[in-house]
């Protein structure tokens, strides 16, 4: 072996201790992009449609690659499991639901309240009250006080802070599928998500789901948007300290207020890079005040 494959092999390479930094900047980066993806199929099968796709080919994916029947499971645990899923399921519809009529990147933001509440729910140190202070000032931002051209949608705002609550929801039952393996919670909980969100797609978009060139764009939604993401936060975690994971996850609104404009399209005014701006902070100060742990990967 020459002296530059040693040093490239070397636990202290520069790039060894930059990959699980490139894997987690990818995992925010294409569930973003496939999100993107999955908006550009409204137009052919709506909202629900799109969704559809997404949930259902990932939950197939998900089983594929864990298989997670191989692995007993108790009544209490499948009970935890897809209670868990049911909520991930919907938390999923609702975002999509809101991305129909605000930008990617707002609807993030907006949807970072849930985990920032149970952060402060769990923690209630006085500096967690000043972060969600923080996160409700972005929010205020938003809301549509008065009709202004840059003024949001008030339903894809109910929307998204109803996809807030629901992550919110799927932090907490999450903890209580932790013993198991990652990979069977996350498979049998996307797989439940499927049953609750594939049949509202079916009877929204109908036939139009069978079209292949549709169904091609829907498989490459769900892996950019949830296997792909899942597997590179799998491999962050093991190697990327629990609080700077958590700083780095909560730059997503930001990537994804980037990708709207980027690949939708989608500027937003300087008050609403404002907003994203808060909110991105409150989650920053919210992990270093936080106990240190990072917050349940969520494959959305």
């Amino acid at each position: 072996m020459n002296a530059l494959s040693a040093s490239a092999g070397s636990p202290t390479s520069p790039l060894l201790r930059a990959a699980p930094y490139l894997a987690l900047i990818c995992s925010m980066t294409a569930f973003c992009v496939g999100t993107s993806y999955g908006k550009q199929l409204f137009p052919a099968v709506g909202a629900t449609g799109a969704i559809a796709y997404r949930v259902g080919f990932s939950a197939l994916v998900l089983l594929v690659l864990f298989r997670p029947w191989r692995q007993p499971l108790t009544r209490a645990d499948l009970f935890a499991t897809m209670r868990y899923g049911a909520v991930l399921g919907l938390m999923n519809l609702s975002f999509y639901l809101a991305i129909r009529t605000i930008p990617l990147g707002l609807a993030i933001a907006i949807e970072f309240l849930g985990p920032l509440t149970v952060s402060l729910l769990y923690s209630r140190r006085p500096g967690q009250f000043a972060m969600v202070a923080m996160a409700a000032a972005g929010l205020a931002l938003l809301l549509p006080w008065r009709e202004t051209p840059h003024s949001l949608d008030p339903a894809g705002v109910g929307f998204a802070l109803m996809a807030g609550l629901c992550w919110g929801l799927y932090i907490v039952f999450g903890k209580k599928t932790t013993h198991l393996p990652g990979g069977q919670a996350v498979a049998l909980g996307m797989s439940t998500a499927a049953i609750v969100v594939v049949p509202i797609g079916v009877v929204g978009a109908g036939t139009a789901l069978l079209t292949p060139s549709l169904i091609l764009v829907g498989l490459v939604t769900a892996v950019l948007s949830s296997a792909l993401p899942y597997s590179l936060e799998m491999i962050a975690l093991k190697q990327i300290p629990a609080n700077r994971f958590g700083v780095l996850m909560s730059l997503e609104p930001a990537v994804g207020a980037l990708a709207g404009v980027v690949l939708l399209g989608e500027h937003l005014v300087a008050l609403q890079w404002l907003a994203v701006a808060l909110v991105v902070a409150a989650s920053v100060g919210s992990v270093l005040l936080g106990d240190a742990r990072p917050k349940l990967p969520v494959p959305q």
